[in-house]
């Protein structure tokens, strides 16, 4: 598919900039713990009931009240409280029963029988005196009700639902993850087994989704259509409310194949950025839909749609979700790029004793450079030198 070289194209940092300012940040949502790990957190969760709610055995032992020797009560009696010199069988979590001031573990307990049955009606002795409190968790020892337990602003990880849930938490209040519906275009494109000479290998569909939702957003649907306007109208077409972004791949050239453009045209859409001054991924653009969704779409060789991903996707989905533009550092340079063609090179590299080794395979259709990549160099047309430092975009799975 040809590249639409006459228009003219934004520069790579410019497009990154305002394909950010393009996405609003979306309302925040709630979701139940389960589904909650990765997100960012918008209200803070305030404890519902004191944690633990109630006193409860650190040990396996004996509930105990007073000095001993202690009169172990029998199974069955309520032993819901001691009196003094009593005490009760329990166990690690177990509840304490009322007027308890210690448990005893049971490696330095010993019931001394008094009949048929010890463990009912026996005597317990130790040979250490408990004190009071001992192996006792008292009843809002971590969270009082009412606490901050989790601050706004936070990854939750699996250790923040655990804590959530002890404070009887069911759901929290989290920054929206945009949702992304994928359109993928080609009539070569064979998606089992190896493609014949003239046609290709899917390489989209088993990666796009989980690439998208690395970059924060949830893929809600998946659509493969030919390389045909009309099909491509009805794809672009679907309910509004359904989602929020929709990425298309393949269609962003010139070629009589190449219907994206025709089609936007037909639905009433904005384009906002007609291509990117960058080697691989020029053709990706970005649009608005009359209805207010964004549409990004990709270049139909692989490498070429990675970077309009990096380049497009993620400034648009991080602003959706309320976070920042994400940020690029800078890595030196352990071996020279060669002067360019006048746009920004997106180079993969791989970093090797503190420096960056650029990759060979930075071709549109070559994914060899990027799949054991540690980032994406953005290298000037006037190409670098050794020691140079260049920034970096990094991959959402390092």
């Amino acid at each position: 598919m040809s590249a639409a070289s006459d228009r003219p194209r934004l520069s790579w940092a410019h497009a990154r900039e305002a394909a950010y300012a393009a996405a609003g940040e979306l309302p925040p949502t709630r979701v139940g713990l389960s589904a909650a790990v990765g997100r960012v957190l918008v209200e803070p969760v305030v404890a519902l009931c004191d944690v633990p709610h109630y006193a409860s055995s650190a040990m396996d032992g004996w509930a105990v009240r007073g000095p001993g020797p202690w009169v172990l009560l029998a199974a069955g009696r309520d032993a819901s409280a001691l009196d003094e010199s009593e005490a009760r069988a329990i166990v690690t979590g177990g509840l304490i029963p009322e007027g308890a001031d210690a448990v005893l573990r049971s490696e330095v307990g010993e019931v001394v029988s008094d009949g048929s049955d010890a463990t009912a009606r026996g005597l317990l002795r130790s040979s250490v005196a408990p004190w009071t409190g001992q192996h006792i968790r008292p009843r809002g020892e971590e969270f009082g009700r009412g606490e901050v337990t989790i601050d706004a602003g936070v990854h939750l990880n699996p250790a923040h639902i655990a804590v959530a849930a002890a404070c009887g938490v069911d759901e929290v209040e989290v920054r929206a993850r945009a949702r992304v519906a994928l359109v993928l275009t080609g009539d070569e494109v064979v998606t089992h087994g190896i493609p014949a000479p003239g046609a290709v290998r899917d390489s989209f569909g088993p990666q796009l989704p989980a690439f998208v939702e690395l970059l924060g957003a949830e893929v809600v649907g998946q659509t493969r259509i030919g390389d045909d306007h009309g099909a491509l109208v009805r794809a672009l077409s679907t309910e509004p409310s359904a989602h929020d972004v929709i990425i298309t791949t393949g269609g962003t050239g010139d070629s009589s194949a190449d219907h994206l453009r025709g089609a936007l045209d037909r639905l009433g859409a904005r384009v906002l950025i007609d291509g990117v001054a960058m080697r691989p991924g020029g053709p990706s653009l970005l649009a608005r839909l009359d209805d207010g969704r964004l549409l990004i779409g990709l270049p139909g060789n692989p490498l070429a749609a990675m970077m309009g991903l990096l380049t497009l996707a993620a400034p648009a989905l991080s602003a959706l979700a309320g976070a920042a533009l994400p940020e690029l550092s800078r890595v030196s340079l352990g071996a020279p790029v060669a002067a360019g063609r006048g746009e920004t090179r997106l180079i993969p590299f791989r970093l090797v004793d503190g420096s960056a080794e650029p990759s060979t395979f930075t071709g549109s259709a070559m994914l060899r450079g990027l799949a054991d990549a540690s980032g994406v160099l953005v290298c000037g047309s006037g190409g670098a030198e050794v020691g140079d430092e260049l920034e970096l975009v990094p991959l959402p799975w390092r």
